[in-house]
């Protein structure tokens, strides 16, 4: 799951980057996505050490799981009329990433919880 959230977290980041850039380089709240994703990059690297992984991916999916709320309640608040197309799109984006990678992240940690439990006691 290592690999899985530093891709997260660059799919993210080039989506609020693009944002950004074709806004025109003038709403900083474009860039919402890119700060979510680069502390899943950041926290993707730290899971790659044996010793932080469970930490790290638990956070990793705290993360997603506040970026999901985020853009959800942002989409709930305000009709899709009264955004730009752009806008519509990012929070969109970052909505379905964000949850799928929460949902991948909750498939992981109940995977290796069984196979922990499967495995023979040291």
């Amino acid at each position: 799951m290592a690999y899985t959230t530093i891709v997260f977290g660059l799919v993210l980041t080039a989506l609020g980057l693009a944002g950004y850039l074709l806004a025109g380089g003038v709403s900083v709240t474009a860039l919402i996505p890119a700060f979510f994703g680069i502390v899943l990059l950041v926290l993707g690297v730290l899971a790659r050490s044996e010793a932080l992984r469970k930490h790290a991916m638990h956070a990793a999916a705290a993360v997603a799981l506040i970026g999901f709320v985020g853009a959800l309640m942002s989409l709930l608040r305000a009709p899709f009329a009264t955004r730009s197309a752009l806008a519509n799109f990012s929070q969109v984006a970052m909505a379905l990433l964000t949850a799928v990678f929460v949902w991948m992240c909750i498939r992981s940690f109940r995977a290796a919880r069984r196979a922990r439990a499967a495995s023979p006691p040291r």
